[in-house]
């Protein structure tokens, strides 16, 4: 019987990257795609599947690229559309796919057709914005994303004395998804960057895509989830392994929705982001209480069809905890963020993981050797897989999204001159974290990162949706179960700063002899449970361990 081999996103670990922040091909201090072709040797070396392009479009860069002014040209300080083919073209030839940011909930006030929309009410592109003479009343949808910024989502303009909906900032005026014209001309956009070469999408702000304006100017709601099946099905029309990844930040049971759970065929998004697993992560984190996160995944929906989950530690934005009770949010701001700078909009963290954990090596490995177990496919953000930290004098959210550390001193060839970013500093070992110094060192934390992506690959365990904890009196060991097609791995992680010793009992039915754990991460460590399945595994403070079951048990009964 022939193995039918999964979806490729479904093993793939996934690495977000600012192109203007990661690497610089022509020396003008700022990160361009010729640059980028050149990092694909290490990307293919650390066991990257596919890379998740941040915009790349022409914008008036007010909110990092993600205020387009043109979807069909790539900004002239990262390079031609020539120089991104070849990208591509070299990335594919590495076995590495690419994905781009589709920012389709809004664009740039000074976008072409914005400006057209704004020459007056029968304008042709009036109907491609929400336009209202009155907001509507109430407290309900839409709100304001940034209320900080932005308290409310409706901007007046006088110039044709109506108002235009901005579910984000003022100059990023919502597109009108309800108008056909609309939807045709993103099928347009999508349909020319499959073409040259990408392989789906990350679709950016998906809940916010439901608000238009049908007959009569009033304003009406966009079934959401009829437009990204519309959008999938065009997609899969032109490149039929071509993916949607969505930014859902949403309750799992909403959530769950934009996977097509409500149809049953996995018809909407190929991905969903967890956003309710990594908060309830840095929750159990801040508690050293693993039961918060076991309790997490075991409600998670199981994807439809073949749909995923997409786990990561933090994104490219605010590490959000809006999901998180106000006593649940301020006990990890107290453990990880407790100063006022160090928050951004009352809702998260303007901080990268090493700051977090105050730079303590062993914690930081656990996180990623953890997230690394859980049955979702991994996103990393560049630059987290050498400890990179953040500049906290950056505006709001740019804090992290620091240039990519190449080397010691300042590190980066994205900031060798006229920086976009001010280079990251940091006070931890400063020399120490960038990929140079880190690369031939068995204990750094990129070769952890790397050892975690080659051993999740290669192990067959990891590649299913299961989830089997177990008991164990260690209170803050999480000790689980990853099982898929006869392959069993054990996996260990002590949340606390004290030794522990887990107690556990695999279910693998009575064996004649004891059965041997080998671990995976710490090469020459090895137990032995009982027959009948009892293990005792020693955990050092913030200690992780894969143990390798030994071939020929039985699967849980």
């Amino acid at each position: 019987m022939v193995m039918q081999r999964p979806p490729w996103w479904k093993n793939s670990v996934f690495y977000c990257l600012n192109v203007k922040t990661f690497s610089d091909g022509n020396g003008d201090g700022w990160g361009d795609f010729p640059g980028l072709t050149q990092r694909l040797d290490y990307l293919k070396w650390l066991g990257v599947g596919c890379i998740w392009l941040m915009p790349f479009h022409p914008s008036e860069d007010r909110d990092d690229g993600y205020d387009i002014t043109d979807y069909y040209a790539v900004d002239e300080r990262l390079g031609t559309l020539g120089d991104f083919v070849a990208f591509v073209h070299e990335a594919r030839a590495h076995g590495i796919r690419v994905i781009g940011d589709l920012v389709i909930n809004h664009t740039s006030a000074r976008h072409p057709w914005f400006l057209r929309s704004r020459e007056g009410r029968d304008s042709p592109y009036r109907s491609w914005y929400v336009w209202v003479d009155e907001p509507p009343p109430g407290d309900g949808e839409p709100i304001a994303v940034f209320p900080h910024d932005d308290p409310s989502p409706w901007r007046y303009d006088d110039r044709t004395d109506q108002y235009y909906l901005h579910q984000f900032y003022r100059h990023q005026p919502d597109l009108n998804l309800a108008n056909p014209e609309v939807r045709a001309e993103i099928e347009r956009v999508v349909g020319f960057w499959l073409q040259l070469g990408l392989s789906g999408f990350r679709v950016d702000a998906a809940p916010h895509l439901m608000l238009g304006t049908g007959r009569g100017g009033q304003t009406s709601a966009c079934d959401v989830h009829a437009y990204i099946a519309e959008l999938r099905s065009f997609v899969t029309s032109r490149c039929p392994d071509a993916i949607l990844l969505g930014e859902v930040n949403r309750p799992y049971k909403e959530a769950a929705r934009f996977l097509g759970r409500q149809s049953g065929t996995g018809d909407e998004l190929t991905m969903c982001l967890d956003f309710e697993g990594m908060q309830q992560m840095h929750l159990a984190l801040a508690r050293r209480d693993p039961r918060l996160l076991t309790e997490s995944i075991l409600r998670r929906p199981v994807p439809p069809g073949t749909g995923r989950w997409a786990s990561f530690v933090r994104n490219h934005d605010e590490l959000v905890l809006d999901l998180l009770s106000e006593d649940e949010r301020n006990a990890v701001f107290q453990a990880f963020g407790p100063d006022e700078n160090m928050k951004y909009q009352g809702r998260g963290l303007r901080l990268r993981l090493p700051t977090m954990m105050r730079g303590d090596l062993r914690r930081i490995k656990m996180v990623y050797s953890l997230l690394f177990s859980l049955p979702a496919t991994v996103v990393l953000l560049y630059g987290e897989e050498i400890g990179m930290g953040e500049d906290l004098e950056a505006r709001g959210r740019l804090s992290v999204r620091c240039p990519m550390r190449w080397e010691p001193g300042s590190g980066s060839d994205a900031a060798s001159s006229a920086p976009p970013v001010k280079p990251v500093t940091q006070e931890r070992d400063p020399d120490g974290v960038c990929v140079q110094a880190q690369r031939d060192d068995p204990d750094s934390l990129l070769s952890w990162i790397r050892l975690l992506i080659r051993l999740s690959r290669e192990y067959t365990a990891f590649g299913g949706d299961d989830f089997l904890p177990l008991e164990t009196a260690a209170a803050h060991a999480l000790a689980h179960l990853r099982q898929h097609e006869g392959q069993n791995v054990l996996c260990l992680h002590n949340f606390s700063k004290e030794p522990a010793e887990a107690a556990v009992r695999l279910e693998l039915g009575e064996r004649e002899g004891p059965i041997e754990l080998t671990d995976l991460l710490h090469p020459g460590d090895s137990y032995q449970a009982e027959p009948s399945g009892d293990a005792v595994v020693r955990l050092d403070a913030y200690q992780s361990r894969w143990l390798s079951v030994a071939e020929g048990e039985r699967h849980l009964q």
